[in-house]
């Protein structure tokens, strides 16, 4: 899996996904294509939080392998179709087969991109997986005296209960079923059709199981499945078009040729081994989800429960978990895949036409409603803005309008008092936040459109409501009642009550389009400057009146002794960025090569929360390169310093972008001076356009901060403020 090159001769360095599945990182070290339907991968627990990917690496027992697995997030769903396959007959209690878990060692296990496989000696047992996009396939060696596979439909995680289902045979070799749950996301129903290499011997029913046997003539037992969430006639088209044969090895390697293409198009050089892997993992996990829905004939369920059908070359995507990743990881796509990006507009736009207004937390074929905003407007924003043109921009921007005026979660309230009133709603701050930037995605594309100047003014008016709720006292972001006084008690460092996942110190810098704006309300950039430290400086407070059951864990704030900094959640990820904006980029440098260092590790454990569908590992790959998303919306990339000696960047339009830093060392942190294609560079900042050109960043690196460059006005990224209406 060629990913990364080091010295003269070329290191393979691959991508590991066991990265990630200790901790809070909720991924899971299963089989799947590049956001492929499937993810085949097993089993540990079903219960708790750390039950999400329903993989846990503390545990040493593994319930059965499923075929639907979420990776990253902080609630659990899916865990579709259990095949447990076993050397003996399980035993029937009542109505329904009894599984007993297979104890396992990690030793015996590997885990690559697109295959898994684990050794399982007490139960006579080899297990191996690997998928297509549609298709799950088994490969099982038993060295028992039976030849056994239980599927069991009933299994679930967390809260999801099954409804309704089916298991039926078909022909010696196959058998097919539906399931559907009700859980995270309602009305989950998936259908399969599964094809063996060997004859099925018996076929016992029993209460939402199955429990096929298979003649004990040989050890080798390969099975192939295919998923749809349309019907029992697709999931066989799938199956039938992409594995027509029953043969583990070619669809492994077609998978792992499939995953070498999908990585290739960012290499880097230099750097420790960790980084190098931590870098792989990180991309790696950038291209598991979301994941396509419609199958191969097109057929798709939409929002409303109806079947759609996508033209010809294109797909249908859905698990988007948009309030993490409209940060980073859907800007990651917008600068590398651009036919991608532009069918998942596309897809948010039939998740529009179906319920009336755009995703916020989209599931298999519904919506979860989970978190805050309707940041789906800063994808097809920044999506436009940086030349992805295969939609109709003018009915996205409709589309876009009205969700701000009908949003669930106090678009009314917000639009009624310029805030979110925290007497009425929780999270109101959050909300205020977000909404006001939402409201600036919608600006920009309607300021770019040349709508009437009355629907432009509105929303630049809008976007400057955070401004409402800043504290001059405190110099933070407060809530604030109806009656316009703030509310008291306050203090800055309680998680929860008017915030989201978080407290005043993290949420306070959520004004990504208008820093300057933010500064000028903190009294000017040496103010702005002290109170972004004061975020490393100031400890936080350990007991339940502050955290109460808002988050589980975070751990950069319980041993990494960085203050009130919570990387392990996303509203202050963008913050250490924000010091460009004030003429310092050189505490940008430091504080990133901190978290980077700090904050990731090459062991299961690599995360310091969950990974969220790909956000927290695209803020790595973002801020190894040495830029970074900080406002979705504008063509800008806020700089950092790159982690790596070189990274080359291969762009869609066959052109490279090359960042070079050969001094770059653990110690050589700090950018003495900038070159852009020959040409002396100051900006802080990188232009979207102007890299999709090709052409060469190259890095002095220092052991020093350069404390002259990047300090003059026009070196400073966006701001609205500045911008104008």
């Amino acid at each position: 899996m060629a990913l990364v090159s080091c010295g003269r001769a070329q290191q393979t360095i691959e991508a590991d996904p066991m990265i990630g599945t200790g901790f809070h990182g909720h991924t899971y070290p299963g089989a799947a294509a590049p956001y492929g339907m499937v993810q085949l991968s097993p089993d540990t627990r079903t219960e708790g939080w750390d039950a999400c990917s329903g993989y846990h690496y503390d545990d040493n027992t593994i319930i059965g392998f499923s075929h639907t697995h979420l990776s990253g997030t902080g609630c659990a769903d899916l865990a579709d179709i259990l095949f447990h396959p076993s050397a003996e007959s399980p035993e029937k209690s009542g109505t329904r087969y009894g599984i007993d878990p297979y104890t396992f060692n990690h030793k015996d296990e590997t885990a690559k991109p697109g295959y898994w496989a684990v050794k399982l000696p007490k139960a006579g047992l080899v297990a191996e997986l690997t998928a297509t996009q549609h298709v799950g396939i088994h490969r099982y060696i038993y060295s028992g005296s039976g030849r056994y596979i239980l599927i069991d439909l009933n299994h679930a995680l967390s809260d999801d209960k099954v409804d309704q289902c089916s298991l039926r045979q078909i022909s010696d070799t196959e058998i097919c079923g539906m399931r559907r749950t009700q859980g995270w996301v309602e009305n989950q129903a998936i259908h399969f059709y599964a094809r063996f290499s060997r004859p099925i011997i018996s076929f016992n029913d029993a209460e939402r199981q199955a429990l096929l046997e298979f003649a004990p003539d040989a050890d080798t037992l390969t099975a192939a499945v295919g998923i749809s969430a349309v019907s029992i006639e697709n999931a066989k088209l799938n199956l039938d078009t992409e594995v027509p044969e029953l043969d583990f090895d070619q669809v492994r390697e077609q998978t792992e040729e499939t995953w070498r293409t999908a990585l290739s198009g960012i290499r880097v050089k230099g750097g420790t081994e960790k980084q190098r892997r931590i870098f792989a993992t990180a991309l790696y996990h950038t291209k598991v989800t979301p994941n396509v829905m419609s199958d191969v004939n097109g057929q798709y369920i939409r929002h409303d429960g109806s079947i759609g059908t996508m033209p010809e070359g294109r797909k249908y995507w859905s698990t988007f978990s948009i309030w993490d990743t409209f940060r980073a990881w859907h800007p990651l796509q917008t600068l590398t895949d651009t036919a991608f990006v532009n069918d998942m507009v596309l897809s948010f736009m039939e998740m529009y036409d179906a319920s009336g207004e755009l995703p916020i937390w989209p599931l298999w074929s519904g919506e979860t409603g989970t978190m805050i905003g309707y940041h789906s407007v800063s994808v097809i924003a920044d999506a436009y803005l940086r030349g992805v043109r295969g939609f109709d921009a003018e009915a996205a921007l409709k589309a876009m309008v009205r969700s701000s005026n009908i949003n669930k979660k106090g678009s009314v309230l917000y639009n009624e008092f310029g805030f979110v009133p925290s007497d009425v709603k929780k999270e109101a701050v959050s909300l205020t936040l977000e909404y006001a930037y939402d409201d600036w995605c919608i600006y920009r594309l309607a300021k770019e459109l040349k709508r009437p100047q009355e629907e432009i003014t509105l929303f630049a008016k809008r976007a400057l409501n955070y401004k409402n709720l800043f504290d001059t006292e405190s110099k933070l972001m407060r809530g604030k009642n109806r009656n316009g006084e703030f509310q008291k008690p306050f203090s800055p460092l309680k998680w929860g009550d008017a915030f989201t996942e978080g407290n005043s110190w993290h949420y306070s810098w959520s004004v990504f389009h208008d820093p300057q704006g933010l500064i000028n309300l903190m009294g000017g950039k040496e103010m702005f400057v002290t109170m972004l430290d004061s975020v490393f400086a100031v400890p936080p407070v350990f007991d339940d009146s502050y955290y109460g059951q808002v988050i589980h864990e975070i751990r950069e704030m319980t041993v990494m002794n960085m203050g009130n900094y919570a990387h392990g959640n996303q509203p202050i990820q963008h913050m250490i960025y924000l010091y460009d904006y004030a003429g310092q980029p050189w505490k940008a440098q430091y504080w990133l090569r901190e978290v980077m260092n700090r904050m990731y590790t090459s062991a299961p454990d690599g995360y310091c929360g969950d990974e969220d569908n790909g956000q927290t590992s695209a803020w790595y790959v973002f801020s190894a390169l040495g830029f970074y998303p900080v406002c979705p919306g504008t063509d800008e990339y806020v700089l950092g310093a790159p982690l790596f000696r070189k990274a080359t960047l291969h762009f869609e339009n066959g052109n490279d972008w090359v960042l070079s830093a050969p001094e770059n060392s653990e110690a050589n942190r700090y950018i003495d001076q900038m070159l852009v294609n020959g040409r002396v560079y100051t900006a802080n900042f990188l232009k979207h356009g102007e890299m999709l050109k090709g052409g060469k960043a190259e890095f002095r690196m220092s052991a020093y901060p350069n404390l002259q460059r990047g300090i003059q006005e026009a070196d400073l990224p966006y701001s609205f403020s500045v911008d104008g209406v």
